[in-house]
């Protein structure tokens, strides 16, 4: 049960930012023994590999706080995000431990399917928001908004690791600001096909 909340924080930490919860992780198993890394994983705890996904992280930071960047970079990080999700959820403990059915044990791909649809949605919804944040906020937004995302990664992942029954709480949070913004994106867009017709929004 646990183990499985723990992988569904990181996933979705991943889908704010895909270094962060892989450098949790990373420093967690190389560190403590929070974070036990199965067969085939070892190589998250390397120093080497923890030093390219700092290096990488200090490149999204900085990127995702220019506007128009920002958004180019949210391209890049279709494909980068939702595999993150799908690496630290089976890297972490959430695989084993699910993987007390004939079933699981038959299917270790789910986990990776788990992981990387849960950081898509919230990639999905993130990308959407940030061009609107932009427009809206003249570019003002973005650094707000970004830093506010940052956070919220490294929130959830420590959360995640650490805290795994609060996973349920923190995932709600966030689904309903999700909620929230996706409204504000659909009568934006709303409003703009309005202008553009001369028809009321």
């Amino acid at each position: 049960m646990f183990a499985a909340l723990t992988g569904l924080g990181l996933s979705t930490a991943a889908g704010l930012n895909a270094y962060i919860p892989l450098l949790v992780v990373g420093l967690a198993a190389h560190f403590t023994d929070a974070v036990r890394l199965p067969q085939g994983y070892e190589w998250l705890s390397n120093g080497w590999v923890l030093l390219i996904v700092a290096v990488l992280l200090v490149a999204e930071i900085v990127l995702d706080k220019v506007p128009v960047v920002d958004h180019v970079n949210d391209i890049i990080q279709t494909a980068v995000r939702p595999a993150s999700g799908g690496v630290v959820f089976s890297a972490t403990a959430a695989a084993a431990e699910l993987d007390n059915s004939a079933w699981m044990a038959e299917h270790p791909a789910v986990g990776w399917v788990l992981g990387i649809a849960v950081a898509l949605v919230v990639h999905a919804v993130k990308a959407s928001a940030r061009p609107v944040v932009n427009v809206t906020t003249a570019g003002v937004g973005a650094p707000v908004v970004s830093t506010v995302e940052d956070a919220g990664a490294l929130g959830m992942s420590l959360i995640a690791i650490f805290l795994p029954v609060l996973v349920i709480v923190a995932v709600a949070v966030l689904a309903f600001v999700g909620w929230r913004l996706l409204r504000r994106v659909r009568r934006y867009r709303a409003s703009r096909r309005a202008s553009r017709t001369g028809e009321p929004a």
